[in-house]
């Protein structure tokens, strides 16, 4: 079963140019997709309209068979979790009531908290090392901290599928690790846009490749990650070899003397 699927997508702002072109990606069941490429190259663009918030010009985006677009935006934040990189305003709320923020999707107007509900919050920020943080006011907490709050909320969603939007942005290198190490034990579809291609290649089952708002290239990340691929899509040359501890590539990006 394809978890998601976008077929034929195409993206314009008002005016000629076509900003995404084309793009077809798919993320099976319980599949960790990476999504590289240069600034400006439409990863952002590309992850809103598979999450519902920018409906594309043409082609489509379906969940399970179903096209986001024909379906509520409550069902589909049923289905779908997604952690960007901006923070969201907070309006002086705690840690605990920004990750209770995940049950809304799947309560009816007037609900109220259940214990059941408090407990998955607590067992949310357990999971992302912030149980001690719950009472804290979300303002007060470093990027990082509020990156894994975000984590928290989304998982709180219970969602099909996880949409991430440079996960490790504000993150130190324990925490980048420990975050991706913890999605891919999650058992659930992922699709994520990195900058750090060494990341996306330690933990991607698959990544795709955009430039210029098409894919360019899709597969494994020892299929993906080539010098001449990496040299057309970036401009910079790089050393692409075997990691020496693990079954996956490294990337060394080579300065020109």
């Amino acid at each position: 079963m394809t978890s998601l699927t976008i077929d034929d997508l195409h993206w314009a702002l008002p005016g000629p140019r076509l900003l995404l072109n084309g793009v077809n990606v798919q993320v099976q069941q319980g599949e960790f997709v990476g999504l590289i490429g240069a600034n400006g190259s439409g990863k952002t663009s590309l992850l809103r309209c598979a999450y519902r918030a920018t409906q594309p010009t043409a082609g489509r985006v379906s969940l399970g068979g179903e096209d986001l677009w024909q379906r509520s935006p409550r069902w589909c934040a049923q289905r779908i979790a997604v952690v960007l990189q901006e923070f969201p305003e907070e309006f002086g709320l705690s840690v605990a009531e920004v990750v209770a923020m995940g049950h809304t999707p799947h309560k009816a107007l007037f609900d109220g908290e259940t214990a059941e509900d408090r407990a998955r919050s607590a067992q949310a920020l357990a999971q992302v090392g912030l149980a001690e943080h719950a009472r804290r006011t979300f303002a007060t907490l470093s990027g990082g901290e509020k990156q894994r709050v975000l984590l928290a909320r989304a998982l709180v969603q219970a969602p099909e599928l996880l949409i991430l939007d440079e996960p490790t942005n504000h993150l130190d290198p324990r925490y980048q690790l420990e975050l991706l190490q913890h999605l891919r034990g999650l058992g659930l579809s992922i699709l994520a846009s990195f900058h750090d291609l060494n990341l996306a290649a330690a933990f991607c089952d698959r990544l795709y490749v955009i430039d210029g708002g098409r894919i360019v290239a899709g597969g494994t990340p020892h299929q993906v990650l080539t010098p001449e691929l990496l040299r057309q899509v970036f401009g910079v040359d790089a050393l692409v070899d075997q990691h020496p501890l693990h079954p996956y590539p490294r990337i060394t990006w080579v300065t020109r003397s």
